[in-house]
């Protein structure tokens, strides 16, 4: 009777998977050198789908049910076993179980900026991050492409693969959108469906489907912000040049005032005053224009008078004040040139 109930448990009589938790795409069932019992029962639940797989060949695939093994159910692994039609020992075969539910609340995201191209900007660095849910969608491709013999295959295995893919096509769908980049925080749906589908046929070469597809932000690098904050000013203002630096003037106003106090001792004072009253002069004539439309003709007027005799120290420091500003991107180098210019001719 020992010798008996020993040989019972050498043939398997039910086969099943229940997932015991989260993260599992495929799960060999255990054989420990043990064979299916013919008219064996197989159960696949909702949510999942098995593989018989003979000698390394995957043979017949299974949605969900209950099927009982048989030569009728089992018509490719048949074939390869040369079976007759009604079969009555014992078989080999290894089963993987493949779970087909979503995987939700995968994240994405650029560890650098990367770059691209925009038509406004040219080459332009960027950030972005979102999530992502994706679903085993041919479970034989996916065992021949990605998950092979295992034991089991999770989706942290997989996690790295679907990150690169996911970088690798972030610029052909930003290009592939027509969405400029001032633009992309306002249309990130249609930059999220733009990068699905660069996605889809890419998940669909290794047997995976993609549910879903969120972009959560987008942005610039630090420096890149300043300009594209600059850039959104002169938006503000018609893109009118001239109004924008009377803006920028009337800001760099108290910043300048700051930094000529802050000299160290009584020279550093004189200087900044002496800086201070040349500059003023010019932010003065900025503000001037822009509050009062007749400003350009009084300037003409002002500026056929006689100019202020001035000490060669205060056109350096005043100079050299105006270089600060030409630097911070307050004054450009043409308007730079004709103060210095200008400022020159006084030494004259």
């Amino acid at each position: 009777m020992a010798l008996m109930d020993f040989i019972k448990k050498q043939f398997i009589d039910i086969i099943q998977w229940t997932e015991t938790g989260d993260g599992t795409l495929a799960w060999r069932f255990p054989m420990q050198e043990m064979e299916i019992q013919n008219g064996a029962s197989l159960t696949v639940r909702e949510s999942q789908m098995a593989v018989f797989v003979n000698e390394g060949q995957v043979a017949d695939v299974f949605g969900p049910g209950m099927y009982k093994l048989t030569t009728q159910t089992l018509p490719v692994l048949t074939y390869l076993k040369n079976w007759d039609k009604l079969f009555e020992s014992p078989f080999k075969s290894d089963v993987y179980f493949f779970s087909t539910r979503q995987q939700v609340d995968q994240k994405w995201g650029t560890p650098q900026p990367i770059t691209i191209r925009d038509k406004d900007f040219g080459a332009v660095r960027l950030r972005a991050f979102g999530n992502y849910a994706f679903r085993i969608a041919d479970p034989k491709l996916f065992h021949t492409e990605i998950s092979g013999t295992r034991e089991s295959y999770g989706v942290a295995d997989l996690d790295g693969q679907l990150r690169g893919l996911v970088l690798q096509n972030i610029s052909n769908a930003i290009a592939a959108s027509g969405v400029p980049f001032l633009d992309l925080a306002a249309n990130q749906i249609q930059f999220a469906q733009a990068l699905s589908n660069q996605l889809a046929p890419e998940f669909a070469k290794i047997g995976i489907k993609l549910e879903t597809l969120t972009v959560q932000n987008v942005s610039l690098p630090e420096e890149l912000q300043k300009i594209l904050d600059q850039k959104i000013g002169m938006g503000m203002v018609g893109n009118d040049m001239g109004k924008f630096m009377q803006y920028q003037t009337a800001q760099a106003i108290p910043k300048f005032a700051e930094a000529s106090g802050s000299g160290s001792g009584v020279a550093g004072d004189a200087m900044g005053l002496g800086a201070g009253v040349a500059l003023g002069q010019v932010l003065a004539q900025n503000l001037a224009q822009g509050l009062n439309p007749n400003a350009a003709a009084q300037a003409a007027v002002v500026a056929t008078a006689p100019a202020a005799t001035v000490s060669a120290d205060e056109v350096i420091a005043t100079l050299e004040k105006l270089g600060e500003l030409k630097a911070k991107g307050i004054l450009t180098q043409e308007e730079f040139d004709s103060k210095k210019a200008e400022l020159l001719k006084k030494l004259v």
